[in-house]
């Protein structure tokens, strides 16, 4: 069984690792939330919660 050069493999691996990431990346970086969190309409609970086996 021939052994194969492992220079131009990890080439090709390393390539397609840089192109996946950088993908990955820009699709990260254009996502928008949908729901959008502010903190304008939250308020504080009057009473802590009890929890009911306590």
């Amino acid at each position: 069984m021939p052994q194969l050069n492992p220079s131009p493999w990890f080439l090709i691996f390393l390539l397609s690792w840089v192109v996946l990431t950088t993908s990955i990346a820009v699709k990260t970086m254009k996502h928008q939330p949908v729901n959008d969190i502010s903190t304008e309409n939250q308020t504080k609970a009057q009473s802590p919660w009890n929890w009911p086996w306590h």
